[in-house]
């Protein structure tokens, strides 16, 4: 018998028990789909990282600090550098040094500092960050509104996504070239009275004083952390200029409450950018022979893909459920083809029909459930993902947040998915044609 041959007898013996071969049929189809959505779910969620890590350029920064500036063992993972850079300063001889080193585009102190924001009747405590136009301007900022400040515009600010989010302000084109203030506090040990220290305790005389600043917004970027190890979060992002007219508290970064009580005085922490990622080795091991330890996030990388692996196993390992359920269904439905089709099977055999040709039947009908469930699964976890990918993306614009594709479908998932329900099929088939081929057709016959 030909190829064509098999295939037209296989569907032909399907039809002929139309609702059992839907019924078997179907569940592959949820099985192959319900596997497709996991899969194609961790892959969206390991695409949407490294495509933003990418974008952002976070794979070309270095984050530079100084030995004395928390105790070894705190940052863990990515750091780098034996060298002993207790004594060591941070300053900008440092950074005159890096920034000479072959690859490097712009070294950025990383400088904060705490403030309250208040805007449109409502305030927030939270952290101002200083960043020169040249990284404000470029990729590393992704605006959600309005622009970038420049190196001459005045008392201009970017205010982060999340900021207006908390505000419940969901029109962020609206507030562009608004009026939002900025109190920051100052030390004044002028009011401090040692010989009245009942006072303190009762919130009196404190030796802090309030500065109030009024800004325009300029921008509203998406919210980033550029901490290196510790990304942590700023709402408010002014220029170098700015910031130098403003009175605030001697803390330029929160790491600075860290550092060791004999720790030289410099920067807390310092981002160097790369104008490539393949300098990234190369200028770290410069930093690290200047003195200083070092972080680079493409050095994690690895780490976050491991992370990804094992949360794609176990999604994977889900879908299997469903797999297997639907493996035991075929081989229940071939089963049951075999009982009622066993006279048949014993004038095949009693006419010439081979033990070959006969597992090849039962084969071909597996293969066929497979196909067809693959095909659809796929279908099916296509259209359930896109509709998941719409209702989250529906309730997340509510909240601000920018569209993202959750789920991505490669080539080799869709490929995969069909060759993978035809395989579990094919496998599920082997008992059943094994079985099918040993029937004997003088016994068939006489049960005929």
């Amino acid at each position: 018998m030909r190829i064509s041959d098999y295939i037209d007898l296989s569907f032909s013996n399907l039809w002929k028990k139309k609702l059992r071969t839907f019924l078997t049929t179907f569940g592959v189809v949820i099985a192959i789909g319900a596997l497709v959505c996991m899969v194609a779910f961790g892959k969206g969620m390991q695409k949407n990282v490294a495509e933003q890590f990418k974008e952002l350029e976070l794979f070309n920064f270095i984050t530079v600090y100084s030995g004395s500036l928390v105790p070894r063992g705190i940052l863990s993972g990515g750091e780098s550098g034996d060298t002993d850079s207790e004594g060591i300063p941070l300053d900008d001889d440092a950074l005159k040094k890096i920034k000479k080193f072959r690859g490097v585009d712009l070294v950025l102190p990383d400088i904060r500092f705490p403030a309250a924001i208040s805007l449109d009747g409502q305030e927030k405590f939270s952290l101002v960050q200083v960043i020169p136009t040249e990284v404000s301007s470029s990729k590393t900022m992704q605006f959600r509104a309005g622009q970038s400040y420049s190196k001459d515009s005045k008392n201009s600010v970017i205010i982060s996504d999340s900021l207006l989010v908390g505000f419940k302000i969901k029109d962020f084109s609206s507030i562009i070239g608004k009026k939002i203030n900025i109190t920051t506090l100052t030390v004044e040990l002028s009011r401090f009275n040692p010989e009245d220290l009942s006072s303190l305790f009762r919130g009196e005389n404190l030796p802090f004083s309030k500065q109030n600043y009024e800004m325009t917004i300029a921008g509203v970027a998406e919210n980033m952390g550029f901490g290196g190890p510790a990304l942590l979060k700023s709402d408010v992002y002014l220029s170098p200029e700015t910031a130098g007219t403003m009175k605030k508290l001697p803390i330029t970064n929160l790491w600075d409450l860290l550092r060791e009580p004999s720790a030289t005085r410099g920067y807390s922490l310092v981002n160097v950018r790369v104008s490539s990622p393949d300098f990234i080795d190369t200028v770290k091991k410069k930093i690290e022979n200047l003195g200083f330890r070092t972080f680079a996030l493409i050095d994690q990388f690895e780490e976050f893909q491991k992370g990804f692996l094992f949360m794609d196993l176990f999604l994977l390992a889900l879908g299997m459920i469903a797999v297997v359920v639907a493996s035991l269904g075929i081989i229940n439905t071939m089963i049951m083809s075999i009982l009622e089709r066993y006279s048949e099977i014993g004038i095949m055999k009693a006419v010439g029909a081979s033990n070959r040709d006969i597992q090849k039947i039962f084969f071909f009908e597996t293969i066929s459930i497979g196909f067809l469930g693959g095909v659809f699964g796929l279908g099916l976890g296509w259209g359930v993902s896109l509709f998941i990918n719409k209702v989250v993306n529906y309730f997340l614009a509510k909240q601000g947040l920018p569209y993202l594709e959750y789920f991505s479908f490669p080539l080799w998932l869709c490929v995969g998915a069909i060759g993978f329900a035809v395989v579990i099929s094919l496998v599920a088939g082997i008992y059943p044609a094994a079985r099918a081929a040993r029937v004997d057709p003088v016994v068939a016959l006489r049960h005929h």
